[in-house]
């Protein structure tokens, strides 16, 4: 998220993407951060032990919403 904001400051479009898991701890830390509306896709929980195709399938169900996020 710290990252995010920071290339937000520098009017770099970015998005932060994470597991669904991580929700309520994105906007906390966003809001903490000064910028609670920064951009944020979620994918779904849990990714630790998904295999390289699992990945790549969540990764396609979010990748409009990247898209979407950046150029929005």
């Amino acid at each position: 998220m710290h990252d995010t904001v920071w290339f937000e400051i520098q009017h770099i479009p970015s998005v932060f993407i994470a597991s669904s898991e991580f929700v309520e701890a994105a906007e906390a830390q966003s809001a903490a951060l000064g910028m609670p509306a920064v951009n944020r896709v979620f994918v779904p929980h849990p990714i630790q032990d998904a295999t390289d195709d699992e990945m790549r399938e969540r990764a396609e169900t979010v990748v409009e919403s990247v898209i979407a996020a950046l150029v929005d």
